[in-house]
């Protein structure tokens, strides 16, 4: 069994939801605090022992690639002024190896995965999605969680959590089989945002991957469903049905940055642990809470 040594983020879309700010800002360079979304996804691969990164982008995502590039202007400057301790953060991200290629039309998250075929060549590999934040402090990575549950199985494996069974409407919800760990089920079917009474468990997919090569060729089979797209979970599905596909509930604080709520619940937090910002942003936000309440 080969182990996991790539990973894959797809950053090509439009960014919609946070127009008119993504018109020319990628969505995933959104700042988090002082970092953008897709440093913090760089670093948990990192962290989970891989160092090959794909980034799949698109138009307008140019920043993606300048931000993760050396910098002699501002290393020159920053050196100049004395200011080694941001000078060794710059350097620590463009040291990151990172590989880039297009998804020329957003034709879906199956189809960003399969431009992935060639730099995977014949190897599994892990995905995140490049607005998919998970904080787990000095815990596992939760990419590393699904890599422990590929090496134990062998096989495919989805990211979840249990998510409350008023909220299975807004995700797509695991039918599976139950394993001797509770935390693990191996996947019979997917049901993309069913009803509550209809949603076969609370097992909701969030993001977070580690795929057999043999996704690909069942993705080139995959025909486009809504709006001309070809769906990962589509070729997830297929492949539970002829060999092992399981599911796994990792630990962490899951942040959908993809939508503004989400994006602001974790740029809050992820301050407030902060030990530079973190007291004096706390005391701010209750100030505020007292005087929005009078």
């Amino acid at each position: 069994m080969k182990r996991i040594r790539k990973a894959v983020i797809p950053a090509a879309g439009f960014g919609t939801r946070f127009l008119p700010e993504t018109k020319a800002m990628p969505k995933e360079m959104l700042p988090i605090v002082d970092k953008p979304t897709i440093q913090y996804i760089v670093e948990e691969i990192r962290a989970s022992g891989i160092e090959q990164i794909l980034i799949i982008s698109g138009h307008a995502k140019r920043a993606i690639e300048d931000h993760f590039d050396s910098s002699p202007e501002l290393e020159e400057h920053l050196y100049e002024s004395g200011k080694m301790d941001l000078l060794k953060e710059v350097r620590k991200v463009a040291s990151v190896k990172i590989h880039y290629t297009r998804q020329q039309y957003m034709r879906g998250l199956g189809d960003a995965i399969l431009c992935a075929k060639e730099f995977m060549d014949g190897e599994p590999f892990g995905v995140i999605l490049g607005d998919d934040v998970v904080y787990n402090g000095t815990g596992e990575p939760a990419l590393k969680q699904l890599m422990d549950q590929y090496e134990k199985t062998g096989g495919t494996v989805i990211g979840c959590q249990i998510v409350p069974k008023e909220q299975v409407s807004s995700y797509g919800i695991v039918d599976g089989e139950a394993t001797a760990d509770p935390n693990l089920v191996r996947v019979r079917d997917m049901v993309e945002k069913p009803a509550v009474e209809e949603a076969p468990s609370q097992f909701a997919a969030l993001g977070r991957y580690v795929i057999t090569p043999d996704v690909f060729e069942v993705l080139e089979q995959t025909k486009p469903g809504k709006g001309g797209e070809i769906q990962l979970t589509d070729a997830l599905r297929v492949m539970a049905h002829h060999q092992k596909v399981f599911a796994y509930n990792f630990t962490g604080k899951r942040y959908d940055t993809g939508n503004k709520l989400g994006y602001l619940k974790a740029t809050v937090e992820f301050a407030l642990r902060r030990e530079d910002l973190g007291p004096a942003f706390k005391d701010y936000l209750k100030g505020l809470v007292a005087q929005m309440d009078k």
